[in-house]
């Protein structure tokens, strides 16, 4: 065939059968036609306040939202990027604005906890988040977080609650906060505030001074917590009058609480023997919540009361359990992967041991060398020329020869 001929045939197979467009040409079209760009106005606020200092909760926001670019000038908060990620954080900054209006000191905390609120359709964050338990020295004490508002519903609903979780989780806190709220509305008499008394892993050796200045150091934390929410004038009074009472759990033994609000704190320490008898301390118009980490156990031997009251009373009506998660954290952003990080390795260290007790495809009775060692010994036996026989630990004595009779 001619070369022009095959040139020309070329051609018109080329025209019938166009290539097919460049891959990256339609992401490209959709991607420009899925942008959006949406502004709002910010009246009768500070902009610092929606912001807060160095812009962090600015920062915050994006990080939320890593396909959005948030520009701000002025009091005007331009969101461009991805519609579906703009539209979201339209809704959140217009939830953000409603809740510095309403006098919310807004922290990074607030604005991933509004975030997670609202991509779980549970309402409006402005909403769920504006109960507020107490306000003392200008600041308010309110729950944070969903699952903080839930264990704080729990608390005025039901008369004992426990509050499980990791650390930073506001547990103690918020059902401190509670008790205060409780007895300024004179719907108790008095609070009692314990905790064991148990060193966190390391001997502090003998401590001097009287029983109460041994004791104080483990009940520290406590005294911190009411001097944030009370007159720390106040306090001192209320500890003498007996109104407020800060003790080691060991002082519960034989008691009956009547017309209390009653905390125990770091529960995890507690025996199961501990855990039942200050339970059964409960008497008329009282309500108890007991919180602790069930992964942060001090006790030297033994299981932890905390760990085996959730078998025993969870089907029990008036009796409430409230898991808080890392979600639920709001010390530093860090403590919550630090505690995501631990439930992970632990998580490993569990699947590890129980692949080690049941073995790897084998029965769950077997040693790892296979069968058990009844199993061994016989076979062992076999393996010496005949069955196995039971070993004498000593050898036997010849028996002494006696004379005739």
């Amino acid at each position: 065939m001619p070369t022009d001929d095959l040139a020309a045939n070329n051609t018109n197979a080329a025209d019938a059968n166009p290539a097919p467009a460049s891959p990256a040409s339609a992401p490209a079209a959709s991607a420009s036609a899925a942008t959006a760009r949406r502004s709002l106005e910010v009246d009768g606020v500070a902009m610092v306040r929606l912001l807060g200092p160095q812009d962090r909760l600015l920062t915050t926001l994006e990080a939320q939202y890593p396909l959005v670019d948030v520009h701000v000038r002025g009091n005007q908060v331009t969101l461009e990027g991805d519609a579906s990620q703009v539209d979201a954080a339209y809704r959140l900054v217009d939830e953000l604005i409603t809740m510095v209006r309403q006098g919310h000191d807004l922290g990074p905390t607030e604005v991933t906890s509004s975030k997670r609120i609202l991509d779980a359709g549970a309402g409006s964050p402005a909403e769920v988040l504006s109960q507020a338990i107490l306000t003392s020295r200008g600041k308010s004490i309110r729950p944070k977080t969903l699952g903080q508002k839930a264990y704080v519903d729990a608390i005025d609903l039901n008369t004992i609650v426990f509050g499980i979780g990791p650390a930073g989780t506001g547990k103690t806190y918020l059902a401190m906060a509670k008790a205060v709220q409780a007895l300024q509305r004179k719907e108790v008499e008095r609070i009692i505030l314990t905790r064991p008394a148990v060193e966190a892993g390391e001997r502090l050796g003998f401590l001097p001074g009287t029983l109460t200045d041994k004791i104080d150091p483990y009940l520290r934390p406590l005294y911190d917590a009411l001097n944030e929410m009370m007159d720390p004038e106040l306090v001192p009074k209320l500890l003498t009058t007996g109104v407020v009472e800060v003790a080691p759990l060991a002082y519960m033994r034989g008691r009956t609480l009547n017309n209390s609000f009653i905390v125990l704190d770091e529960a995890q320490n507690t025996s199961p023997e501990q855990m039942k008898m200050f339970l059964t301390r409960l008497g008329f118009g009282s309500k108890m919540v007991v919180t602790g980490d069930i992964t942060q156990v001090d006790l030297p031997v033994g299981a932890s009361g905390l760990q085996l009251v959730t078998r025993v009373l969870g089907e029990i009506d008036d009796i409430h359990f409230a898991r808080l998660t890392s979600d639920d954290v709001v010390r530093h952003s860090l403590v919550g992967r630090i505690v995501d990080a631990y439930t992970k390795y632990d998580a490993q260290k569990q699947a590890q041991q129980y692949e080690r007790e049941h073995g790897r495809g084998g029965d769950g009775g077997a040693d790892a060398r296979g069968g058990n060692r009844a199993e061994r010994r016989a076979g062992l036996g076999g393996a010496r020329g005949g069955a196995a026989q039971p070993r004498d630990r000593f050898p036997r004595r010849p028996r002494p020869e006696t004379g005739g009779r």
